[in-house]
């Protein structure tokens, strides 16, 4: 047994797993204990905290945010100030074992492109979204004719981040073509519990975020 799976550091680690959100619990399970990360719009740093600490990664952060810069770095993060949709192309192709992105493609001016930086930069990309095809937000839509309000899209719509939504389905579409392969693929439901996806009509109805492992169809 690898020391880095031991009971003894499990039994470590399990009192931090209630600090974290469900969802970069799913992300950080995904990422092999020791590896060289990039954690893309990284926030206050948690997943990042929580894979150094508890993955032993080799972890690097970039943040747009100022003030999410300076709480990672008072955690003493490595992380800098960038911007996903133009900073990514600085990096060479390779650095990493896996590059992260969190709940922030939607967020960028150019999905597609970001996403092929991230395969580039990565040997595998890990990326989460919240998926707009969701019941919830379609009943919102339908009955009440107003943009929704859910736990994955907290904001109201003049002050939200969020310029390209998406669902589970069109995200497939964007993969394939990008010539992005999908080794991994999950739905976190409201209840925080993760499904493989099967069904895409089942995934793209109940999954409240889409959580995809990726790679470039050619390596």
């Amino acid at each position: 047994m690898s020391p880095l799976d031991s009971p003894a550091l499990r039994a470590k680690n399990a009192g931090k797993r209630a600090d974290i959100r469900a969802d970069l619990l799913l992300i950080a399970d995904m990422i092999e204990p020791g590896s060289r990360v990039l954690d893309v719009g990284c926030g206050d740093g948690v997943l990042l905290d929580y894979l150094i600490h508890f993955r032993q990664v080799t972890g690097r952060g970039l943040e747009l945010s100022q003030e999410g810069v300076n709480a990672c770095v008072s955690h003493g993060l490595s992380v800098i100030q960038g911007d996903a949709d133009l900073d990514l192309a600085d990096y060479p192709d390779g650095t990493f074992d896996y590059v992260v992105l969190s709940r922030t493609l939607q967020a960028t001016q150019n999905p597609r492109e970001v996403l092929e930086h991230l395969v580039r930069i990565g040997t595998r990309a890990v990326v989460s979204f919240p998926n707009f095809g969701y019941w919830r937000i379609r009943w919102a839509l339908l009955t009440r004719g107003r943009m929704p309000v859910t736990r994955s899209l907290p904001d109201p719509w003049w002050e939200t981040p969020n310029i390209h939504l998406c669902t589970i389905r069109d995200f497939l579409e964007l993969c394939e073509a990008g010539g992005i392969a999908i080794e991994r693929a999950l739905t976190i439901g409201a209840d925080n519990r993760a499904e493989p996806i099967g069904s895409m009509r089942r995934a793209n109805l109940l999954g409240q975020d889409g959580l995809f492992l990726l790679r470039r169809a050619d390596r």
